[in-house]
């Protein structure tokens, strides 16, 4: 039967912690990932631009004994109206799994009912599975179990990162703080998820208007872009949103080793300043690299469950 992998609670708990722990231990060369994806065809259905996903999807499907067909959705009959039912249904004759990238959650799921092969979400307007499971990940690999008892906040725009955050929150048994203005919220229905398997797990989720309530004594500061791609640039979205700029000031109110992280690109001089990005930049950049490591294994599980 096909695993997909279009939100984070297609996982539960035990999986989940498997999968990070198991891109530890392939990280450090301690074990070799499985041939699963030997002789297998991996489509990528893009339609956003994209710098670290498709390069690492690319990376690990070719480490992996497999090959990618990056296709760009523009260049496809989906661009002249074709159904997605269609094309799910075409593509899952030509191809053993399917990456896509696009707009539309609602999309998303349409596409991996019909498709008869392992779907994955490499981004929607609704969520970025793939993103906050390299994270959760990257944050393990610094503070191992004791990942659980850190203060983690977010702080800006109630996007995809952040709605995607409150599900991580639940799934792993974190302590999220999650700092947005009115009316730039995450969606209610991922913070139930988030509420309802922190129930489970022990996580803990937190929402306040307050960037300062958020960030107080944390050990982890998280930011993403204000205006995702293809989002029209607010003015009084930028205005609204200036107060939760990740600057020295809003970090001095976290704890003094406080790690900053962001899931790139970043828009500096608005979610971030120059300073504190380049302060960061190293635990930044290990994070973007995890994106590889993570995808290797979440490959790995869903095609051995497939």
């Amino acid at each position: 039967m096909k695993r997909d992998f279009i939100d984070l609670w297609n996982l539960d708990p035990e999986e989940a912690w498997y999968i990070v722990k198991r891109v530890k231990s392939v990280k450090q060369g301690d074990e070799e990932l499985n041939n699963v994806l030997s002789g297998r065809n991996i489509a990528l259905l893009f339609t956003k631009p994209s710098t670290r996903t498709r390069v690492s999807f690319e990376v690990a499907i070719n480490l992996m004994g497999g090959r990618p067909l990056f296709l760009q959705e523009g260049h496809l009959q989906l661009s002249r109206g074709e159904d997605v039912k269609d094309t799910a249904r075409t593509l899952s004759r030509y191809v053993d799994g399917v990456v896509i990238r696009n707009n539309s959650h609602t999309w998303l799921e349409e596409f991996a009912k019909w498709s008869k092969v392992p779907v994955i979400n490499a981004l929607t307007d609704k969520s970025h599975p793939c993103q906050l499971l390299s994270d959760v990940f990257t944050l393990y690999e610094r503070f191992g179990d004791g990942v659980k008892d850190i203060k983690i906040a977010y702080v800006g725009d109630g996007n995809n990162v952040c709605n995607t955050w409150l599900v991580a929150a639940g799934l792993f048994g974190l302590n999220l703080f999650v700092a947005t203005p009115e009316g730039y919220g995450p969606d209610s229905y991922y913070l139930q998820a988030g509420l309802d398997l922190s129930n489970f797990t022990g996580g803990n989720v937190y929402l306040t208007v307050n960037p300062l309530e958020a960030v107080r004594d944390a050990d982890v500061v998280y930011t993403d872009v204000w205006f995702s791609m293809g989002d029209s640039r607010d003015e009084e979205k930028l205005n609204t949103l200036k107060p939760y700029q990740v600057n020295e000031e809003l970090l001095s109110h976290a704890k003094p080793e406080v790690l900053v992280m962001h899931c790139l690109p970043a828009k500096k001089g608005e979610e971030i300043t120059e300073e504190v990005f380049e302060k960061h930049a190293d635990f930044i950049f290990n994070q973007a690299e995890n994106r590889l490591h993570t995808q290797k294994v979440l490959l790995e599980f869903l095609f051995e469950k497939s």
